[in-house]
C-alpha cells in the first residue's frame, strides 16, 4: 500500500469512528492563520526549494468537513528555472478528518492558480536598429494542492497546524514566436514556435498558527 492509499484508509477510519462517537464540544466556525511555506520547483539543473509566506482562512462545517481559501507568496526569483520570477499560489478547497480533545488529522484537496512572475516570453518587433526585442510576463496554470494534516490545540482559540503534499502545477501549451534565421535576407525573421503543456508534481510544506472564533 502506498502513502496515499495508506492516507485516504486512515481518514475513512477516522470518519466512520467519528459518526458513532460524536463529541459534545463546540467547535468555533472560523479560523484565520499567518503561514510560512516551502514549495520545490524545478530548475535546470535538478530541484530547489523555495521559501514562502501567506494566510489562511477556514469554515468548519462541523467538527469532520471545512472549506479553506489560501494564498502565497514566494518572494525569492529564480532565473533558470522551467518557469522563471517569484511565484504568487491561491488556492481553495476543503479538509476532511478526525479531531480528537488536542489534536486532529485530515486530509486536503484545494485546486487553485499558480502566476510566475516572468515565466512566459513575448518578441516584439522593434526597429532598424535593434530588430526584435524579448519581453518577459507573467505566467499562469493551475494548481492543486492534494495532501495531509496535523492540528494541535494548545486551548479552544489557538491551532497549531503541519500541511504536507503534493503541489501539482499544469502550465497549458502555447504558441509563441521565435527568432529563425532567413538565409533569403542573412537576417532573423519571426516563426511560430509551439511549447507544449507541462505538468508537475511538487512537494510543500507549511506550517502556521492560527486563531478560532
Amino acid at each position: 500500500m502506498n502513502r496515499t492509499s495508506f492516507l485516504i484508509a486512515l481518514v475513512v477510519i477516522l470518519l466512520l469512528h467519528s459518526m458513532v462517537r460524536p463529541q459534545s464540544e463546540e467547535l468555533p466556525k472560523f479560523e484565520v492563520a499567518g503561514e510560512f511555506t516551502t514549495l520545490e520547483r524545478g530548475d535546470f539543473s535538478g530541484r530547489r526549494t523555495d521559501p514562502g509566506f501567506g494566510g489562511r482562512f477556514t469554515y468548519n462545517l462541523n467538527k469532520i468537513f471545512s472549506l479553506e481559501g489560501a494564498g502565497y507568496f514566494f518572494p525569492k526569483g529564480c532565473f533558470d528555472c522551467r518557469q522563471n520570477g517569484r511565484v504568487t499560489e491561491v488556492l481553495g478547497g476543503v479538509k476532511v478528518g478526525k479531531r480528537f480533545d488536542s489534536w486532529g488529522i485530515f486530509a486536503k484537496a484545494r485546486p487553485g492558480v499558480i502566476s510566475f512572475s516572468q515565466g512566459d516570453f513575448e518578441v516584439v518587433p522593434q526597429g532598424a536598429g535593434l530588430p526584435f526585442l524579448i519581453k518577459t510576463n507573467n505566467l499562469n496554470g493551475f494548481a492543486a494542492d492534494i495532501g495531509g494534516v496535523v492540528e494541535f490545540y494548545p486551548s479552544k482559540r489557538i491551532v497549531t497546524r503541519f500541511d504536507a503534499g503534493d503541489t501539482i502545477v499544469h502550465i497549458p501549451g502555447r504558441t509563441r514566436n521565435f527568432f529563425q534565421f532567413d538565409p533569403v535576407t542573412g537576417g532573423t525573421k519571426l516563426v511560430p514556435f509551439h511549447i507544449p503543456g507541462r505538468t508537475t508534481h511538487n512537494f510543500q510544506f507549511m506550517t502556521s498558527i492560527g486563531f478560532r472564533f
